[in-house]
């Protein structure tokens, strides 16, 4: 059984577009392979935190995952804080990579861009989400387009290391799926859905009440025409959000197409709006059971001994093979 490994960061409410581009696919990647399902905390920080609120967060996203159909007998669901090793073996990769190749990262020149100052993790992170994929003897990282030049990079470090050092790591691919990849803003279709818009209307949370998703999608960015059909270049807005329906309805693009031909914006978006609380109604009430159960804490306590005990073995691998150990090869 190949392994898979994916991490989200607390910071805040995951989105639709997270939702769609990648824990859904999560729910049925967790019976066809062994995964590993990580809280990314410590990338959290490469910007200021607020304590109380990243505490919040973490058991917020742990919450999530199980709502959404992770199930902790089939996947390793854990705290990224709570596995040393991630830390560890991130210096080590960071001792392996070029200050040039991570100055290239197309993320730290968007978050650094227009700042007087930013923390040296913000530059340094990526070698840490290498470590996180690496520890695990990872094949596949399902990920959104944004974050393939990360997985080109992990590669990168992956085969530098095992030329120096021996065949230690799996070199692990990229898994893009072809549609909900990058689900876009609902205020700007040309922009990526992310929670840290400052337009509150430019995306949608799964937490987000049913009045306030019937809002947003309403006042999303459409276009003068007025006919529903599927153009990416001329009509991007009403493409997003057929593709958005298309996903959480099970319905082609085509199918909708029809079923909307001579119908208007108005009646289009409203439908989609209840999809869109269908879909969440379900999340949201395991989520609250969740929030208010000891089962949570005794999934993640079960996870972190799980992930330590793999992430510990490969470490020793590293060390011994770099000559860190007091053990000889």
């Amino acid at each position: 059984m190949k392994t898979i490994f994916s991490g989200i960061q607390p910071s805040g409410v995951i989105t639709l577009g997270n939702y769609i581009g990648a824990m859904r696919q999560f729910v049925e990647l967790q019976h066809e392979y062994q995964c590993y399902f990580c809280i990314v905390n410590q990338h959290a920080i490469t910007v200021p935190q607020d304590p109380k609120e990243l505490r919040k967060n973490i058991r917020s996203l742990a919450a999530l995952y199980l709502a959404v159909g992770i199930d902790p007998d089939k996947a390793t669901l854990f705290i990224q804080s709570e596995v040393p090793a991630h830390a560890q073996a991130g210096w080590i990769l960071q001792c392996l990579a070029y200050i040039g190749e991570l100055e290239r990262m197309t993320q730290f020149k968007d978050k650094s861009a227009g700042k007087e100052a930013v923390s040296a993790g913000l530059l340094t992170y990526p070698p840490l989400m290498a470590a996180d994929i690496l520890l695990y003897k990872t094949d596949i990282v399902p990920v959104g387009e944004d974050q393939k030049q990360h997985i080109e990079l992990t590669r990168d470090l992956a085969e530098r290391f095992n030329k120096r050092y021996g065949d230690i790591f799996t070199i692990p691919e990229a898994r893009i799926p072809k549609i909900g990849a990058r689900i876009m803003s609902l205020a700007d279709p040309a922009k990526k859905m992310s929670k840290s818009d400052p337009n509150q209307k430019a995306f949608i949370t799964l937490l987000d009440e049913a009045k306030t998703i019937e809002k947003k999608i309403k006042s999303a960015v459409t276009d003068s025409e007025g006919t529903v059909r599927y153009d990416k270049e001329t009509k991007p807005g009403i493409a997003n959000l057929l593709n958005i329906y298309s996903i959480l309805a099970n319905k082609s693009i085509e199918q909708l197409e029809q079923e909307y031909a001579g119908k208007g914006y108005g009646e289009f978006k409203a439908d989609l709006a209840q999809v869109v609380i269908d879909t969440l109604a379900p999340i949201q009430e395991k989520y609250y059971n969740l929030m208010e159960s000891d089962l949570l804490d005794r999934v993640l306590d079960e996870g972190a001994e799980k992930a330590n005990k793999v992430a510990s073995e490969m470490l020793k691998k590293m060390e011994n093979a770099m000559g860190l150990s007091r053990k000889r090869k």
